[in-house]
């Protein structure tokens, strides 16, 4: 068999495993209606209660729906519901203390005959802590002792042999998800309270950065007189290499100079070095409050028909502060 016929065979059954993971999650909506519907809303509303009252969510699983059920519990949290991961066999050798009645529970097997859960069981109905479960038997043993049960049933796993747990596990994190994201919604969970939540990396600059935070102000910034003249503008704009001269009198400022405003100029060839800053500036520029969040600078600068790559900076009063570029905020993000 040649490399070609062996990695085509490969794709296709890359192919294969896609499709039988996307169909069950779409196959599971589908069924979204009535009584599992009801069970959906059921199942965020004791969520919701365990958390008004100062509870959380206890998710547990064991061997790769434990895994999945590590990750639901991060996705809570990061969504601003309080969640934490139990592993069935440490419940069960005293880490049972963790619950409490305010708590709810989040259990995930496939079969619903997973030993090391249904040993738990009764010392969560002692608890009287309500259990919700999530898997494809609803005639199962956990499914008869849960409060709710959430069905995530499947055809056939992706595995070829259909023993490994590929789509059931694929199938459950999706449902997770969805579950994190009702409550979120149900919660009012902002963008704002995100942002709290997230305050490192890429996504917590997206949230938290402010233009303040990474924009050139103070010497690193070129300022001119609309009287300059060319020549100080292109030596102003060499030295301090940001793309752009604001032009300014006093702290007011009156427009920008950018490296494409010099390149349009030259045009003109021999009259170039005639002009003055007022007469190649662009006037009343777009710009941006210093205080307003990067993201909104980013926007500014890409949502409109000609991207523009440098945006003056000013405070509440419309003094100029500084300059801000779109490498830089590229490089933040």
């Amino acid at each position: 068999m040649s490399d070609m016929s062996v990695n085509k065979a490969v794709i296709e059954e890359v192919r294969r495993v896609l499709q039988n993971e996307g169909q069950a999650i779409l196959d599971c909506l589908k069924r979204l209606d009535g009584e599992r519907e009801k069970a959906i809303e059921r199942s965020l509303a004791l969520m919701d209660a365990a958390l008004a009252q100062g509870g959380k969510i206890v998710v547990t699983g064991v061997g790769k729906s434990g895994k999945i059920a590590q990750k639901i519990a991060a996705t809570f949290c990061s969504t601003g519901s309080l969640a934490v991961y139990l592993h069935p066999t440490e419940g069960l050798h005293g880490d049972l203390g963790l619950i409490s009645k305010k708590d709810v529970i989040l259990a995930l097997s496939y079969t619903g005959n997973t030993e090391e859960l249904i040993r738990l069981m009764p010392s969560l109905m002692e608890l009287k802590t309500p259990v919700i479960g999530i898997g494809g038997n609803p005639k199962s043993r956990l499914a008869e002792q849960c409060k709710e049960w959430i069905d995530a049933s499947i055809a056939q796993e992706a595995c070829p042999f259909n023993l490994a747990p590929t789509t059931s596990t694929t199938l459950a994190l999706a449902l997770g998800d969805a579950l994190a994201i009702g409550l979120m919604h149900l919660r009012k969970f902002d963008a704002r309270a995100f942002a709290a939540f997230h305050p490192g990396g890429s996504l917590g600059n997206r949230l938290n950065l402010r233009v303040a935070d990474i924009m050139h102000c103070g010497d690193e910034v070129a300022t001119l007189p609309e009287t300059a003249s060319m020549d100080e503008i292109v030596v102003a704009t060499t030295r301090k290499r940001l793309g752009a001269v604001l032009i300014v009198s006093g702290h007011t400022l009156l427009g920008i100079v950018t490296d494409g405003d010099l390149r349009r100029a030259l045009q003109q060839k021999e009259r170039f070095f005639q002009l003055r800053a007022a007469d190649v500036m662009t006037r009343t520029p777009v710009t941006v409050l210093e205080d307003e969040l990067a993201k909104a600078a980013l926007e500014r600068m890409e949502n409109r028909p000609y991207q523009i790559s440098v945006l003056p900076v000013v405070d509440a009063a419309g003094n100029w502060k500084g300059l801000v570029r779109i490498h830089d905020l590229i490089r933040s993000f």
